[in-house]
């Protein structure tokens, strides 16, 4: 891979960086400097478009704040112009004091210059050392994102660094849920082309990226690509940082314009949300945990202050009639007994078809947190729901993810909602009053210790015995 190794460097320069302490840091430096760089590359290919069509073009960054001007100036000739680059404390200060502040000052407007001031609003350069600034431009220049083999490259690069990120730390994994989960959720999902797709808590965009590989590999004619581009994904982000993640990763994934607004999803009222408000699929992986506040609890008829059951909510009322979800959710929300968990379960099993419920290993997040995901259709009541137990063979962690193939047998058996040594069904009418929906595998074999106390007692006995044996044989062996 060509860039494998400029991303490296790059890492490699932002570690000696004292204002850059974690992978959080890494992604978000590269990300602001990759934006402008890819801004750059689209503004020439605009600028080269009109000309072949001998129209104008105006373009979107002024002189002096433009790639070429600033960060990789060029000669009469086109080299780099080492005389006139600035460097060192001059770099820092044109960056801080007016590339920044210039940059804010985008608002308004269509396409990807509407994202220019709410990304450089939402960060800060965080590079101190003008040196180490000035070795990441020139690595960053190497790039290019003008054809569709070099944007897939930068694509599975950026991808790695938002893996790292996600085993980071807490705050990290905030914004990462596993690649290969979030591809077998699309497939069950199956988004068509020409519905939407929404993601109110969106982090780094990993669902609406996924679903636009799944969707673009549907293409068959130039409007369906149109409709890919401006009117099938939706996200919204409240926190800064995985704002420009999110919006970087689905310009590398080659979504132009993201649709993605920096906003608290959760302030706004249910009451509110009309038809035309609505999306043909939800694909999310809510954050939960967290509390939010008793005003913005006032929004929802099922008050709690537990994150994930808002969103859960949110993502009901937004879903289309005839629509599909996919949300991941802590899996303590199939059996907890408080008021709001019945009540939104009762809800969820009245106004949708929750077909299937996919239970995950703790180790499926870095984070150990058991979740599951909730798979459901708007607009018929729940009959009968298909669960699968995902047991992988191999104990799960940092460096022994989860992979496609652990969950192949799921998305094979779910076409036909399949009993198997990790697949149920269980039927609403049987549940009891608090719609307890716990994971209670009925095939899985429990191996029942018959041993008495005495008999415990005597295999103690014996394996001491052996020990000593044993350490006597190694004590003759001096």
């Amino acid at each position: 891979m060509a860039y494998e190794q400029t991303f490296k460097n790059i890492d490699d320069i932002l570690f000696t960086e004292e204002g850059c302490s974690s992978e959080l840091d890494y992604i978000e430096q590269k990300s602001w400097v990759l934006f402008l760089k890819y801004l750059d590359d689209l503004e020439k290919t605009r600028q080269m478009e009109a000309l072949l069509k001998d129209k104008s073009y105006t373009p979107i960054i002024a002189e002096g704040y433009r790639w070429n001007d600033w960060a990789m100036p060029r000669t009469a000739t086109g080299e780099y112009d080492t005389h006139n680059a600035l460097v060192g404390d001059d770099l820092i200060e044109f960056v801080n004091l007016k590339l920044f502040p210039y940059l804010r000052k985008f608002s308004g407007g269509s396409g990807v210059e509407s994202k220019i001031g709410v990304i450089f609003n939402a960060i800060s350069n965080k590079i101190a050392s003008g040196y180490n600034l000035r070795d990441v431009l020139e690595q960053v220049d190497t790039l290019k994102f003008q054809t569709s083999e070099q944007r897939h490259e930068l694509t599975f690069l950026y991808e790695s660094s938002l893996n790292k990120m996600g085993n980071a730390g807490r705050n990290g994994g905030q914004y990462y849920t596993p690649r290969p989960l979030i591809r077998k959720i699309v497939e069950i999902v199956n988004p068509e082309i020409g519905k939407t797709v929404y993601d109110g808590a969106c982090g780094s965009a990993g669902f609406l990226c996924e679903a636009y590989t799944y969707m673009h590999e549907k293409v068959k004619r130039t409007a369906d690509e149109s409709t890919l581009q401006t009117s099938t994904f939706y996200g919204k982000e409240l926190k800064g940082l995985a704002y420009i993640i999110a919006i970087m990763n689905m310009i590398l994934h080659g979504i132009e314009s993201p649709n993605i607004i920096r906003t608290n999803t959760l302030t706004e009222n249910l009451a509110d949300v009309q038809e035309k408000d609505r999306f043909d699929y939800i694909l999310a992986n809510p954050p939960f945990g967290a509390k939010e506040r008793p005003e913005v609890q006032e929004n929802f008829p099922i008050r709690t202050g537990e994150t994930a059951y808002l969103f859960l909510q949110h993502f009901i009322k937004y879903l289309r009639a005839g629509g599909s979800a996919g949300i991941v959710i802590k899996n303590t929300f199939l059996s907890n007994t408080d008021n709001a968990s019945i009540a939104l379960r009762k809800k969820l099993l009245e106004e949708c078809n929750l077909h299937t419920v996919l239970d995950l290993p703790a180790k499926v997040f870095q984070a150990g947190v058991k979740t599951v995901v909730l798979f459901f259709k708007k607009g018929e009541p729940t009959r009968k729901v298909w669960f699968y137990q995902l047991t992988p063979s191999r104990t799960l962690g940092k460096t022994n993810p989860l992979n496609e193939d652990d969950l192949q047998e799921f998305v094979e058996l779910q076409r036909t909602k399949a009993e198997s040594a990790n697949s149920w069904s269980v039927d609403v009418a049987s549940l009891d009053e608090n719609y307890d929906l716990s994971v209670k595998n009925p095939n899985k074999v429990e191996v029942v210790d018959e041993r008495t106390p005495q008999d415990i007692a005597e295999e103690i006995k014996a394996l001491n015995e052996d020990s000593m044996r044993l350490l006597d044989e190694i004590m003759n062996l001096f």
